[in-house]
C-alpha cells in the first residue's frame, strides 16, 4: 500500500496507476462506496498547470451528465501555507479496460464502441465543451455500460485557443499543433485517429514530437506519411467504415464530418454494410461468419 493507507479520510483499496504528475487510487468512503481518486501534487511553480488540469477535469465533468462520460464527485484542495499544493479529484469508478487493452472481436464491435464514444462526445459538445485528448487510453470499455469517456484535463470550451500545444502526438489534430481554435471537429479527428489505430495498429500523425513535459512542432507543412485507408490493410474492413475514418482524419477540418451526429449517422450505414457482408459470407460458406 506504500507509506499511507488513507488519503483525505478515504481508505485506499488499491493503487491503479501513476503518471508523470499524478497518481490514481481506488478508494472507499465511510459508506463503502468505491471511487477513483486522482492525486496531483505540485512540487514547483512550473507544475501549476497540472493542478489546473485536475481542477479543469472536475469543472468540465460536473457540467456533463451522461452515462458515456465519467462522473466527477468532489474536488479537494490541500494547501501548503496559503497556496494550493495538492489537488484531489474523486471520480466515478469505471470497471473495465481502456480501448488500448480492449480487443474488439468483430467490425460490429468496433462500430459499437465507436458509436458510444461519439455519443459521449456529442453530450460534451452539447454542454459547450471539447474533450481535446481522445485516444485509446481515454476510452474505457465495460461489460455492462460499454464505452465511457475519461480524463478531461485538457478539455476546454468550444472555440478556445490554447496558450501551448496540447494533445497526444499520435492522435493530435493539425489545428491543435498550429494552436488554432479547438472545436468539435477536433474531437472528430482525435476519435477517427483512435479508431484508425484500432483497425490498423498504425498511427495517423507524424506532425509532432514529444518533449519531456509537452509537445513540440516537428512539421507544420503537411509533412506526414500518406495514410493508407484501413481497407487497404485489411480488405475485409467495410468500405463505409474505412471511408468514414479517413474522412474523420482529414487535415482540413471543413472536410471532416462536422459533428458527432454525422459520424453516428455514417456508422449506421457502415453497420448495415458489415451486416450484409456477414450474411453474404454465411450464405456462401455455411457455418462461417465474421463481423
Amino acid at each position: 500500500m506504500g507509506e499511507f493507507h488513507q488519503i483525505a479520510g478515504y481508505d485506499i483499496v488499491a493503487k491503479l496507476g501513476e503518471g508523470a504528475h499524478s497518481s490514481l487510487y481506488a478508494v472507499r468512503d465511510s459508506k463503502g462506496q468505491v471511487m477513483v481518486l486522482k492525486r496531483v501534487v505540485k512540487e514547483g511553480a512550473s507544475q501549476q498547470r497540472y493542478l489546473d488540469q485536475a481542477l479543469a477535469e472536475h469543472a468540465v465533468a460536473k457540467e456533463v451528465d451522461h452515462p458515456r462520460v465519467r462522473k466527477t464527485i468532489k474536488v479537494i484542495k490541500q494547501r501548503s501555507v496559503i497556496r494550493v499544493s495538492e489537488v484531489l479529484v474523486l471520480l466515478e469508478m469505471v470497471d473495465g479496460v481502456t480501448l488500448e487493452d480492449y480487443k474488439p472481436r468483430t467490425q460490429l464491435d468496433v462500430c459499437r464502441v465507436f458509436d458510444q464514444a461519439a455519443e459521449g462526445l456529442a453530450a460534451m459538445h452539447a454542454a459547450g465543451f471539447v474533450h481535446a485528448d481522445i485516444k485509446p487510453n481515454n476510452i474505457m470499455v465495460t461489460e455492462d455500460k460499454g464505452a465511457v469517456l475519461i480524463d478531461f484535463g485538457q478539455s476546454c470550451k468550444a472555440g478556445a485557443i490554447k496558450p501551448r500545444i496540447q494533445g497526444t502526438p499520435d492522435y493530435i489534430a493539425p489545428e491543435q499543433v498550429k494552436r488554432q481554435a479547438i472545436t468539435e471537429r477536433t474531437d472528430v479527428f482525435n476519435l477517427g485517429s483512435t479508431f484508425y489505430w484500432v483497425l490498423t495498429g498504425e498511427h495517423t500523425s507524424t506532425l509532432v514530437s514529444k518533449r519531456k513535459d509537452d509537445v513540440s512542432i516537428k512539421s507544420d507543412d503537411g509533412g506526414r506519411k500518406k495514410l493508407k485507408p484501413p481497407a487497404e490493410f485489411n480488405p475485409e474492413i467495410a468500405p463505409a467504415l474505412s471511408s468514414l475514418i479517413m474522412d474523420c482524419v482529414q487535415r482540413d477540418s471543413a472536410a471532416r464530418p462536422q459533428n458527432m451526429q454525422q459520424v453516428r449517422d455514417r456508422l449506421v450505414i457502415a453497420e448495415a454494410q458489415i451486416s450484409r457482408q456477414v450474411r453474404g459470407r454465411v450464405e456462401s460458406e455455411p457455418g462461417k461468419a465474421a463481423g
